[in-house]
């Protein structure tokens, strides 16, 4: 067989996945995978930031007050 994977073989992985988790919840399957990859990339970079604080200012927010 080769060990090579065949678009019959992904198109049938991918219906079992549908049919399981169903149309909704795959996107969030999704998102929390491409995190995840997201975050074991940074790991290995050696960036020592946890997730979700890329965009940090060291500037404190300015507030507007009415009287």
């Amino acid at each position: 067989m080769g060990g090579r994977i065949g678009i019959t073989e992904i198109l049938l992985i991918l219906l079992i996945v549908l049919l399981l988790f169903g149309g909704r919840k795959i996107p969030e399957l999704m998102k929390g995978l491409g995190r995840g990859v997201k975050e074991f990339k940074d790991a290995s970079k050696g960036d020592d930031k946890p997730a979700g604080t890329e965009k940090t200012s060291t500037e404190p927010e300015k507030t507007k007050e009415k009287e």
